[in-house]
């Protein structure tokens, strides 16, 4: 019933030039995997026209990494829903744990935003995940419970949000929880949102992998029950190991 998803985020790297990258990936995406996974890639700001441009017609959907909470106002530097829609986004990422630590959002914060993108008829990715600290105390099922309940929005359909989890210390470092531990968190997201949303809304909602997947561990990670696709980081930057990861899905 879930139709995987692997999204990229591409952080703040890319340049013009980056986009020779998204079109290896357009040309890679053919129509047996257009029809098996669905494809998402999140650009800086600075590349999202040229991006919504370039991936026109291939199938490949173009998102944003953040947004502002409000419509429109006095909040230099900061985008909102309506103009990356504008902009030729169809989702944004919101409550990345970079976005929580660097900027200090909270639970309330990515509701908000998440409100807002919803709102715009675009797809909320609400992230989730623990810090090394709060694993190795043992408190990592509680602190992902926590964020889900603070951060989804009330009343929201499977259609309207994707939970991406991804454990902070596994970001960026070459580490991965073990496979036994992801099946745990995202059984127990599962269970949270069914909590939250009914279990019904809960099965159809994918739930995203997120930290350090390569296509040498997609495979493994992809295969098991409760993860519908991938949240990338670096891996997403070139097409060869994107590829790699939406073909392993």
């Amino acid at each position: 019933m879930r139709k995987p998803l692997v999204a990229g985020n591409w952080k703040m790297n890319g340049l013009r030039a980056s986009l020779l990258e998204l079109s290896m990936m357009a040309r890679a995406y053919t129509p047996v995997l257009r029809a098996r996974v669905e494809m998402l890639i999140c650009p800086p700001v600075t590349l999202l026209f040229p991006a919504a441009a370039s991936a026109l017609g291939s199938g490949i959907k173009v998102g944003a990494q953040d947004c502002h909470a409000k419509a429109s106002g006095a909040h230099t530097g900061d985008l909102s829903a309506e103009m990356l829609f504008d902009g030729g986004a169809s989702a944004v990422i919101v409550g990345h744990s970079e976005r929580r630590a660097d900027h200090g959002e909270t639970d309330a914060d990515v509701k908000a935003k998440a409100e807002a993108v919803i709102g715009q008829a675009m797809l909320a990715i609400i992230c989730v995940g623990e810090t090394r600290a709060q694993r190795e105390a043992g408190k990592a099922l509680s602190v992902v419970q926590k964020q889900v309940k603070g951060s989804v929005p009330a009343g929201v359909s499977a259609d309207q949000i994707v939970i991406a989890y991804e454990p902070v210390w596994a970001i960026g470092t070459g580490l991965t929880p073990t496979i036994a531990d992801i099946a745990e968190i995202h059984a127990d997201i599962r269970k949270t949102l069914a909590r939250l949303l009914g279990k019904e809304t809960a099965a159809k909602t994918r739930i995203l992998y997120g930290g350090s997947v390569k296509p040498s561990n997609a495979k493994e990670i992809l295969a098991l029950a409760d993860v519908d696709g991938a949240l990338v980081g670096g891996a997403s930057l070139k097409a060869v190991d994107f590829m790699g990861i939406v073909e392993a899905a």
